[in-house]
């Protein structure tokens, strides 16, 4: 990478993610991902699927908030499952236009056939080290960052 793309990269308007995960070891692992490869985001966390509701509908302490402009959920959350979750927001009028990748322990051939059931825009199984899952990240980056026209934000 040259010097002009880091600049560029770095000026970048930020784009707003909603990491939904329960695993603390997992969304420290997100944000030195995002870190390492220089993308300029916000991160809104939710730790269950609960949080994430009131996050995506701006209910309760996330009123002030904004929508993401994707979701990174995972499967496995307290409260209520990352499917559930996915079903929601893939009924909602305006949220579902908002990509969500799911990003995930799982390698279980239902779990993926039913997310894709239900909407989702990508299903990942999350690699085991930093490497790889930073290669995750910075694959997101170029494809749904940089390259993907997403929506323009609904009110």
């Amino acid at each position: 990478m040259n010097d002009d793309t880091m600049d560029t990269k770095e000026m970048a308007t930020p784009i707003h993610i909603l990491l939904v995960e329960d695993n603390p070891a997992d969304i420290r692992l997100t944000q030195m991902a995002l870190k390492s490869n220089r993308i300029a985001n916000t991160l809104l966390i939710a730790r269950d699927g609960e949080q994430a509701l009131d996050a995506l509908f701006l209910r309760g302490e996330y009123r002030d908030s904004r929508r993401p402009e994707i979701i990174l959920l995972d499967l496995n959350l307290p409260k209520k499952s990352g499917l559930e979750v996915l079903d929601i927001i893939k009924k909602d009028e305006v949220l579902r236009r908002i990509p969500v990748v799911i990003l995930t322990s799982s390698e279980a051939e239902e779990d993926i056939l039913r997310s894709y059931d239900l909407h989702a825009n990508c299903f990942i199984t999350k690699p085991v080290n930093f490497s790889q899952f930073s290669t995750v990240i910075q694959s997101l980056d170029n494809f749904w960052f940089t390259i993907v026209k997403r929506a323009p934000e609904s009110p």
